[in-house]
């Protein structure tokens, strides 16, 4: 049997179907996922795949590159950013507190503002460059509810968690680190990486609950569809226009997990938004469900047209 082979003639298949694989896994046979042992370890802890994977890969990064990678974070996160802002700023403005299709500004703003960070990292490490995979580094900067606060209006009540980015950071750093000193340990690291995509995929779909995408409704579907077709658009965009490949742009319109818990926290923060956070908060689940099903399809629809350009210019 031609297993990976077979894997692979699915767009972003080593990422896709085993995130498919754990998503179904939960959805109808959850007690498998809790028996224990390695099992158990395997299916709830794909952010420790994750840490050595980041290793694994900034082992592969010559500091020369290190620039490049600052830009395409920038670029990145100030594009996505910006777009779920003037998004959800316009939505709130011309449709008030029931939004938009029953959309709020504020599960706009909490989709649209985040990225899924691993899926951005497996697929710019399949798809693109050692540079592109480095910017994720930056792009965790606009990850969780501090900068949504600040769209919308709540400035000054909320800190950037400061040692969660260091903690993001630490394992590329040492990777880059590591596989500057030694080229013989830039050589190990760098070919374990790309094992571990397709456990860490796994461990991410068994933290999905596909039963979310029915509960959210079609507006919860809407959401993600719009996450990645509006901020897809333009992360490529700049991308191609700042000089890159479109890959760290396509890999870039997701919505991260911890988006769900956005609602919630700014809830706190504000408790006349109650009643809106508990609408969006499953609506955004099911947009990150439904955006960790399309990024991987986008980023490699993607790199196979870059390549086609590619292959047509050397035939010129």
């Amino acid at each position: 049997m031609k297993i990976k082979a077979s894997i692979e003639r699915i767009p972003g298949g080593m990422m896709v179907v085993p995130l498919i694989l754990g998503a179904l896994i939960n959805t109808l046979f959850p007690q498998i996922l809790k028996i224990g042992g390695f099992t158990t370890a395997i299916a709830s802890n794909p952010l420790a795949i994750l840490g050595v994977f980041l290793v694994c890969m900034g082992a592969g990064m010559d500091i020369k590159g290190a620039p490049k990678s600052i830009k395409i974070g920038v670029v990145q996160t100030l594009t996505k950013y910006g777009v779920a802002v003037i998004v959800g700023l316009v939505i709130g403005y011309f449709f008030g507190s029931n939004g938009l299709w029953g959309i709020s500004a504020l599960a706009f703003i909490a989709a649209m503002s985040s990225t899924n960070g691993g899926l951005y990292t497996a697929l710019t490490a399949e798809f693109g460059s050692k540079e592109e995979v480095g910017a994720i580094a930056i792009l965790s900067i606009k990850d969780g509810p501090f900068l949504t606060m600040i769209a919308l209006g709540s400035a000054g009540i909320a800190s950037i968690p400061f040692m969660t980015l260091v903690g993001v950071i630490l394992p590329l750093v040492i990777g880059v680190i590591l596989g500057n000193l030694d080229s013989d340990m830039r050589a190990f690291l760098t070919k374990a990486g790309m094992v571990m995509i397709p456990f860490f995929a796994f461990g991410l779909g068994c933290g999905i609950n596909i039963q979310t995408i029915y509960m959210a409704g079609f507006s919860g579907l809407l959401l993600g569809l719009l996450t990645v077709g509006i901020c897809g658009f333009f992360t490529i965009l700049l991308d191609k226009i700042t000089g890159g490949t479109g890959v760290a742009g396509a890999a870039n319109a997701s919505a991260a997990g911890n988006a769900v818990a956005t609602p919630a926290a700014v809830a706190m923060v504000d408790p006349s938004l109650a009643a809106t956070a508990a609408v969006a908060t499953p609506q955004v689940a099911a947009a990150v469900i439904t955006t960790a099903l399309l990024v991987p399809l986008l980023t490699a629809y993607i790199a196979r047209r870059n390549k086609r350009k590619l292959d047509v210019n050397k035939l010129i």
